[in-house]
């Protein structure tokens, strides 16, 4: 397919000379607290918010470590009473999350919401919020075509997000995701008002994460920066009204600046916080990078291997990964998007050829390029690291075979929102051409 995108052809600029060219780009950002001991204050935090009641969203295992409690307890020091709600999905799904509603409603009012953990709780929380302060069910919300894709009408409560894994950067993002288990696929719901408020990073928190864990969920950060950083320019799409202005608005100057410093943080310290998990420093340059990557995400949008994950997690079988709960079947998220990312950048080459050249050397400083085609420098930069880390060889050790391709491309042509910010229109043909490479990737 031909590209959309025309960054190696004079940039952003380039599209300004059509008079129906877009000229306007967003950019949006929760406030930020990091460091180590961020976390002992959110008490003082929601108190400043005005909050008087709040409802701590989280998950089991992370309910087992006695964080959450211990939140909920320094809330009172601010004379702020909480609740605590430990029964988040590994992976939401519709199900898991209309549980959560119902929980809410059913001890409320609150005034704010605080979720500690993964993305799976920042995620829950984000539905809770919404669904909790505006009329409708899940499914009013969701991306179309999958639902109907309605905007809130009322503004959602303060919503404080302290992540517990350096990955998926929903910290900083407008977006949910979930699994709807009837239709077997994954999908959203992406609004503004979802953002949160307040990001505490506290990298204390996320010196316990598995190996395997700190592997997949890696792998989101840096799907997330390489994805923002080569989705089409936002001078690339039709002139819209302020009304029609969405979170996911393509590649910005700002948008890039926070992708390549979350490429270069992730060049020095991925493999190093997967095989030494009690590294500070590596830890520290991970969860940087997690909310970097989300900055730039949140705001350019991601697209093919995002896209292609969805399916990939919604059809799952039979595979259980390292470090996760064995309890049922999963493809964790991260790992999900990084196994159509190399085959998914090889097409998306020719779009900005440039910017796929600069994101390979950011990750991989002093790369040895001597005989390597440019289009296959990133996708051998990728996969290097996939194998260093642990992450399977393509969706064939997931459980995936060519007998399943129409389906995924089938789940993938869904995730619309995210196929529009891609730098080439992929048809369906394009999708199968991924997907079928991406069974054995070495």
């Amino acid at each position: 397919m031909r590209p959309v995108s025309a960054l190696r052809a004079g940039g952003y600029r380039a599209h300004m000379t059509r008079a129906t060219s877009e000229t306007v780009f967003t950019y949006g950002s929760p406030q930020l607290k990091f460091g180590t001991g961020a976390s002992a204050e959110i008490g003082y935090d929601l108190a400043s918010l005005g909050a008087r009641r709040a409802l701590v969203v989280t998950d089991p295992g992370i309910s087992a470590t006695g964080l959450p409690q211990r939140v909920a307890e320094q809330m009172g020091t601010y004379e702020v009473d909480a609740v605590v709600f430990d029964g988040v999905h590994v992976e939401p799904t519709d199900e898991s999350m209309r549980t959560a509603v119902a929980y809410a409603r059913e001890h409320g009012p609150f005034d704010a919401i605080v979720a500690v953990g993964g993305g799976s709780s920042i995620d829950t929380a984000k539905a809770v919020n919404l669904l909790t302060t505006n009329d409708g069910d899940l499914m009013d919300y969701l991306n179309a075509p999958v639902g109907k894709a309605l905007a809130p009408k009322v503004p959602l409560l303060p919503l404080v997000a302290v992540p517990t894994t350096t990955g998926t950067g929903a910290e900083s993002t407008t977006v949910c995701v979930l699994d709807v288990l009837d239709l077997k696929v994954k999908t959203g719901i992406s609004h503004a008002r979802l953002r949160p408020a307040l990001a505490v990073v506290d990298p204390d928190l996320m010196m316990t994460q598995p190996a395997g864990v700190t592997a997949a969920s890696g792998m989101d950060i840096l799907c997330h920066a390489l994805e923002s950083y080569t989705a089409r320019p936002y001078t690339s799409y039709d002139r819209k009204e302020p009304a029609q202005r969405v979170p996911y608005c393509g590649a910005n100057p700002i948008s890039d600046m926070w992708s390549e410093k979350a490429l270069s943080l992730l060049a020095g310290s991925f493999r190093q916080a997967v095989a030494h998990g009690d590294d500070t420093i590596a830890r520290g340059d991970m969860a940087f990078a997690a909310t970097f990557a989300g900055l730039g995400f949140g705001n350019a949008g991601v697209h093919i291997p995002h896209a292609c994950a969805y399916p990939i997690a919604g059809r799952v079988r039979d595979f259980h990964p390292k470090d996760y709960p064995a309890a049922e079947p999963m493809v964790p998220h991260g790992m999900a998007v990084s196994l159509t990312a190399p085959e998914a950048f090889r097409y998306t080459f020719d779009a900005a050829p440039d910017r796929h050249l600069k994101a390979a050397r950011l990750l991989a400083p002093g790369v040895d390029e001597s005989g390597v085609e440019p289009r296959d420098l990133l996708p051998r930069v990728l996969a290097d690291l996939m194998r260093d880390i642990g992450i399977p060889a393509g969706i064939g050790e997931v459980g995936y075979t060519a007998g399943d391709v129409p389906d995924l491309v089938e789940g993938a042509l869904k995730q619309q929102r995210l196929l529009a910010t891609a730098p080439k229109e992929p048809s369906p043909e394009d999708l199968a051409g991924i997907l079928e490479r991406s069974i054995t990737l070495w």
